[in-house]
């Protein structure tokens, strides 16, 4: 059974998500064995503890430094024995030394098509925004596995969504999320514990 790690800032779409896929048995081979977010008030942890998973926050205002906080957090996630460490909206960038714990174990979901509208700066409504002001037909959301930079590690999947006449951010970032990210990101973790997920020379094949 893969041990998975959820790791959140705000309310918990992507891990409801996760969550919902599992009872319905879209994946299988996986439990969440935590929760963790930087925010105490995330409606993440909420909706964790109702599902009867663990739910953790660890946040950098409690620490004098931000290398004591990598420490500690990285010491709650090791403690915690995952085997796959899931970023579902998590505003926490991530230090090197759990990177290069986990090597391919860490996947993150991004509200737009890489390499369009990624990397520092790009996250929540601002991806939105940027796609709208571009005035690009189809945006989307990508699965990818997390390595040093940002929104730069091995792309897993990937999936478009139409963006119609009128559109606002909100309303598509709520488009995206319903079309896109919550029917990949499960559909990723699924795949990944049945072990059809390999990586090579930065490229990843998924076995049918």
């Amino acid at each position: 059974m893969l041990r998975i790690a959820v790791l959140v800032s705000g309310g918990g779409t992507n891990l409801q998500a996760i969550m919902d896929a599992m009872d319905s048995g879209k994946i299988t081979g996986a439990e969440i064995a935590v929760v963790i977010s930087n925010n105490k008030n995330a409606r993440a942890l909420t909706r964790a503890a109702e599902h009867g998973i663990k739910a953790v926050c660890i946040s950098p205002k409690e620490y004098e430094s931000r290398a004591e906080f990598n420490e500690a957090f990285l010491a709650k996630l090791n403690s915690c024995k995952v085997d796959l460490i899931v970023l579902a909206g998590f505003l926490v960038v991530l230090p090197e030394q759990m990177i290069q714990s986990y090597p391919n174990r860490i996947i993150n979901i991004h509200p737009s098509l890489i390499p369009s509208f990624c990397g520092t700066g790009y996250y929540g409504l601002k991806v939105h925004e940027a796609a709208l002001a571009r005035g690009v037909k189809l945006t989307g959301a990508t699965v990818h596995f997390v390595d040093e930079g940002t929104d730069t590690g091995p792309i897993i999947l990937q999936k478009a969504v139409e963006v119609r006449e009128g559109d606002t951010p909100e309303i598509l970032q709520r488009r995206v999320m319903e079309e896109a990210e919550w029917v990949i990101l499960p559909r990723a973790i699924d795949l990944i514990a049945n072990q059809k997920v390999s990586v090579a020379d930065g490229h990843v094949t998924i076995r049918a």
